[in-house]
């Protein structure tokens, strides 16, 4: 899990640096969008899902003024714009590496297109609805700094419910592991004992992963960052085993 730690801490700063030239902030608040709109309502205390993208929306500095907008446009009060949907694309990149594209858009024409475009480019493939998605679980991941220590935070998350804990080091965060139904609940129990949250999210998790040699992971690794840059796109999940040797090779070459 070391060099999975190390890709998220690559995708956090590549975040955060967008955030600067505020090239997050329209994907944010599509997501904000959604939020109220599926969660019933602005109030953070029942809409937990709401509470997790405004957390993110703040933490990458996003202007109020932008939030409230996003807000008004999910509860209805601004009918500005096309109506914004969540879809899920599945598909196969190299090495019949599977993916899961999870995308948030106003216009579904362009999105698939442009994922469809960005596989085909390297000889993958959208997929039929349902035959990539049995591979994966939904889970939640929830990321605390590593400054943090170990053995404290596996005795409290284990006992708030947690799946696993795996350790960070350096400037990658301890990762711990929910059910999908108990993120929010953990999360709140960690920061209840003190313990300070980077991120609370749910992801899809790969029930059994592909090792390829480090040429073609950072290949993959490079199409995963390609198809995240596209407008739509969330958040893109594979069943790539991500090691530490194939993250750093591709960091490098990334020049992060």
């Amino acid at each position: 899990m070391s060099g999975h730690s190390h890709w998220q801490t690559i995708r956090r700063k590549k975040e955060t640096n967008d955030a600067k030239r505020g090239a997050v902030f329209t994907k944010i608040a599509r997501e904000i969008v959604i939020a109220v709109r599926e969660g019933g309502g602005r109030d953070v205390e029942t809409n937990i899902r709401l509470r997790v993208v405004l957390d993110n929306a703040r933490s990458m500095g996003m202007p109020k003024d932008n939030i409230e907008r996003a807000i008004k446009r999910g509860t209805g009060e601004d009918k500005d714009g096309a109506e914004i949907i969540e879809v899920v694309y599945e598909g196969y990149g190299p090495n019949g590496v599977a993916m899961m594209i999870d995308v948030v858009t106003d216009n579904r024409n362009r999105s698939v297109a442009s994922v469809r475009h960005a596989l085909s480019r390297v000889g993958g493939s959208m997929a039929n609805p349902g035959a990539v998605a049995w591979q994966f679980d939904r889970r939640g991941t929830i990321r605390v700094p590593a400054s943090v220590d170990y053995e404290e935070l596996f005795m409290a998350a284990v006992e708030a419910g947690a799946l696993d804990v795996t350790e960070g080091e350096g400037e990658d965060a301890h990762e711990v592991l929910t059910e999908s139904t108990d993120l929010h609940a953990v999360s709140d129990a960690l920061k209840g004992s003190g313990i300070p949250v980077n991120e609370a999210e749910l992801v899809m998790m790969p029930q059994n992963e592909i090792a390829l040699d480090e040429r073609d992971a950072v290949k993959i690794l490079r199409l995963i960052d390609t198809i995240e840059e596209l407008d739509d796109v969330r958040r893109v999940y594979s069943n790539l085993e991500m090691t530490e040797e194939a993250v750093n090779a591709y960091a490098a070459a990334a020049g992060d």
